[in-house]
């Protein structure tokens, strides 16, 4: 009996259409032989939308005609057992449209990466493939995740945050701290990814403008000392806290610069549409990674760490630093759903994205078992004997 794989995608996020481009490449690769694949669209007010044409690409160049050509839907939970219901129902018309027996989300950024889907999918009680929701949430805000790598010893970049308002309370105090790193800084938002909103700054005018920028996006900033001469390496990870393996690596093309890569540069690539719909998979890359085997082995070790420390788990890409220069190598952050799954990573490595898939949903599984078997409450009543004046008692 084949299993329902729900892919949930879209959302209300700047990543918007770059999960969109992600989800297709997901979808095409499940094996229509083992699951009933189900895309569920979440549009950018957050409504769920579900029906045939969400399998086609051509269906998303016009955003706003989805609701009109779809069925608005609700999800369920209805004797253990996930429906997907129409939020309107005609007379004749079904009043189940199908059920959900693994949710992958193929969610990048706010609403999908940093915990609120992964919360839904636990309120519902339905299996999810993918970081669990305390390390979305803490592989979201990079502040977090920073403060847990720097207390686990792990190697990161020196850096301090603020919150935008204090640009405005104490700009020279902020100042201060920047120049403290000694220019040039990068700044990024704190829980925002593709490089949304990052920026470079090589003095005090430039770090104003490109902090009005970062605040767009997030009232938390994080300032970063650049590592320059910088080689961008990259590693995904794919498994959980019991077992997780590591993929080849891969070297980002920065061009004529050592600067990060921006939005554009990822997604974009200079307006050539046949390289759009690839996603992440169309950046300039050379995989695997141009080091020596030791550095490799290396830095496969710190990505390993890096997951575990975090309590990840599905497939995640964790983004390093290596200063070119000494070969010095920094953790810059993990994606916990990574552009395109990171399948290019893995088909290096002798892992299919048919394979991946397969993997993300015998994790999902995997986990609910584990979960079945914990205790999440007592069978008891301690209202059972409650008065007002009983209350009002506690409360001295």
């Amino acid at each position: 009996m084949k299993l329902n794989v729900a892919v949930f995608f879209g959302g209300q996020s700047v990543e918007h259409e770059v999960s969109i481009i992600s989800a297709h490449q997901a979808i095409e690769s499940l094996d229509k032989e083992k699951y009933n694949v189900l895309p569920i669209y979440i549009s950018k007010d957050q409504k769920l939308y579900f029906g045939e044409a969400l399998f086609n690409m051509e269906t998303f160049k016009n955003l706003d005609a989805i609701p009109t050509i779809t069925t608005h839907i609700d999800l369920v939970n209805q004797n253990n057992q996930v429906e997907i219901l129409p939020v309107k129902t005609s007379l004749f018309g079904k009043k189940v449209l199908g059920t959900i027996d693994v949710a992958i989300p193929v969610m990048h950024g706010t609403y999908g990466e940093d915990g609120t889907i992964q919360g839904y999918f636990e309120m519902l009680k339905v299996p999810y493939a993918g970081c669990d929701l305390f390390s979305a949430a803490v592989g979201q805000d990079k502040v977090l995740q920073k403060h847990i790598l720097h207390d686990a010893g792990l190697p990161i970049t020196n850096w301090f945050w603020v919150y935008a308002r204090e640009m405005d309370d104490d700009p020279v105090g902020v100042l201060t701290k920047v120049r403290k790193l000694i220019y040039p800084v990068i700044l990024k938002p704190a829980r925002t990814g593709s490089s949304v909103g990052i920026s470079i700054a090589h003095n005090d005018d430039e770090y104003r403008k490109c902090f009005e920028e970062a605040r767009q996006y997030d009232e938390k900033i994080i300032t970063e000392k650049v590592v320059k001469p910088m080689r961008e390496i990259n590693c995904s990870v794919l498994g959980d806290q019991y077992n997780a393996m590591v993929s080849a690596l891969e070297e980002v093309n920065h061009g004529d610069t050592n600067e990060l890569l921006d939005f554009k540069d990822k997604y974009l690539q200079g307006g050539n549409s046949s390289k759009q719909s690839q996603g992440m998979a169309s950046t300039s890359r050379i995989v695997p990674a141009p080091i020596s085997d030791g550095k490799t082995k290396d830095i496969q070790e710190l990505a390993l760490k890096t997951f575990k420390i975090l309590g990840a788990s599905g497939v995640c890409r964790i983004d390093f630093m290596m200063d070119a220069e000494t070969s010095t190598v920094y953790v810059n952050e993990i994606n916990t759903i990574p552009g395109s799954l990171a399948f290019y990573l893995w088909k290096e490595t002798g892992v299919s994205f048919p394979e991946l898939m397969d993997k993300l949903v015998e994790q999902a599984l995997e986990r609910e078992r584990r979960r079945s078997r914990m205790t999440f409450s007592y069978e008891t009543n301690i209202l059972e004997n409650y008065s007002s004046q009983s209350a009002k008692g506690a409360k001295q």
